[in-house]
């Protein structure tokens, strides 16, 4: 039977992809699209599925490695899949014993010298040890950094001794409780002291359930961006009655692709000409706030509801497509995020991000900024509003919109301004072309 090998797809430009963890052992018998491994960048989490079906002959990975481009994951016997029903059994018996022998290794011993390293060691040994020898991901070591934290001080409780997130707030807390917070110390970067949950069975019957994969990776950076970002959010509307009837005006012209138009097609086109009109919305705040980085590239994040929570993949030079290419890449995205098909390069770059509720409903919400970006822009559910033309009311689908805001670099004038040639250029999608 041929053998088949398996490699690191290509992530683009990602300078570092961990190996969070390794699904399969020599010997798996596995379908097609089973996954492998999960790999991280700095940017998401995402799992590598099986191309094949068959029998693993060889496991090249494993928690913590640090890989590129075409590395090879495992080496696969196409073609073993006909004997799944009679090797599993036998796989869970072989596997068994072999769990508890990982587990008794002993590695607490290494743990604890790694804990109390002696006073010889020079803070330039200490550094390349946090940065090579910790089992710690990328974004776990970005975020150490950030609170200029040693994770040789830290022992992970995550799997096979992975230093977490919560590891490293908990260090932090533990030093705030003997050092109060100092004008260096800013609340911004000091974890806050959760108080304990009281115990909700004695009211009624509960279930705990850990949160998925993507809230547990989003949710850290929302909250840093919601307490780093002091936010203000504008609020106003926009008369698509014109625009929704050209929109079903081309989707009734039956295409060759059969594509069809969403209303978010038609805004993206004027969120483009509104942040050329005005550049300070597609810029980056330097950490220091004394300088921002203004973006010639016009990168649009699209929040996307998934089985698995939210994602936002982007679509890169949005100025330099059309309608029918913005649809396209739109339906590319969408698509790959719910089946969970997303590259990392889908998910990077962004330089202002669009959040549609109006599928689902809502009259106004406010979005949280997505640092390094500073502003937001949210799509409310559209309704019929009654509008005086000088002689009479007229029924007008109106479209609630927010638009939250980085309010370091944009003040309250300049919001109202922008949102105020939003409503405009959404109206009479022609100045979109200016």
């Amino acid at each position: 039977m041929p053998i088949e090998r398996i490699t690191v797809p290509d992530f683009g430009d990602v300078q570092e992809i961990t190996v969070v963890e390794v699904y399969v052992s020599v010997g798996d018998v596995i379908e097609e699209e089973d996954p492998l491994v999960a790999l991280e960048s700095e940017k998401a989490v995402m799992d590598i599925p099986s191309p094949f079906p068959g029998k693993v002959t060889e496991v090249h990975l494993k928690d913590g490695d640090t890989v590129k481009n075409e590395d090879i994951i495992i080496l696969i016997e196409v073609g073993a899949e006909s004997d799944v029903q009679a090797k599993k059994p036998e796989e869970k018996q072989e596997q068994s014993p072999k769990d508890p022998p990982e587990e008794k290794r002993p590695a607490e011993p290494e743990q604890q010298k790694q804990q109390a390293p002696s006073k010889e060691v020079t803070t330039e040994e200490r550094a390349e040890s946090t940065e090579g020898s910790y089992h710690a991901t990328p974004s776990v070591r970005a975020y150490a950094r950030e609170l200029d934290v040693d994770l040789s001080l830290i022992t992970g409780t995550g799997p096979k001794g992975r230093i977490l997130k919560e590891d490293i707030q908990q260090l932090v807390k533990n030093v705030l409780k003997n050092k109060p917070l100092t004008a260096q110390t800013t609340v911004a970067t000091a974890p806050f002291d959760e108080p304990p949950l009281e115990d909700f069975s004695k009211y009624g019957a509960i279930e705990e359930k850990p949160l998925g994969r993507i809230q547990k990776i989003s949710g850290p950076h929302l909250h840093r961006s919601w307490v780093t970002i002091p936010h203000v959010t504008h609020f106003a509307e926009a008369d698509i009655t014109d625009l929704e009837r050209f929109r079903k005006q081309l989707n009734e012209e039956v295409s060759s692709d059969g594509l069809k138009f969403s209303p978010l097609v038609f805004i993206i086109k004027a969120v483009v000409a509104m942040l050329k009109e005005y550049p300070l919305f597609n810029c980056s705040l330097v950490p220091g706030g004394q300088s921002i980085i203004l973006k010639k590239y016009y990168h649009m994040g699209i929040a996307v509801d998934t089985p698995g929570g939210l994602v936002v993949p982007v679509v890169k030079n949005a100025d330099q497509k059309g309608i029918r290419d913005i649809g396209m890449e739109l339906n590319r995205l969408s698509s790959n995020a719910r089946e969970g098909k997303l590259a990392i390069p889908d998910l990077q770059g962004a330089t202002f991000t669009i959040s549609s509720l109006g599928g689902i409903g809502g009259t106004g919400f406010t979005p949280i900024v997505n640092s390094p970006q500073v502003a937001i822009l949210g799509l409310s559910r559209s309704y019929q509003k009654p509008v005086w033309d000088g002689q009479s009311f007229v029924p007008r689908l109106t479209l609630p919109f927010s638009l939250s805001y980085d309010h370091r670099v944009i003040d309250g004038a300049e919001a109202a301004r922008f949102c105020r040639s939003m409503s405009k250029s959404i109206e009479d999608l022609r100045r979109a072309l200016l």
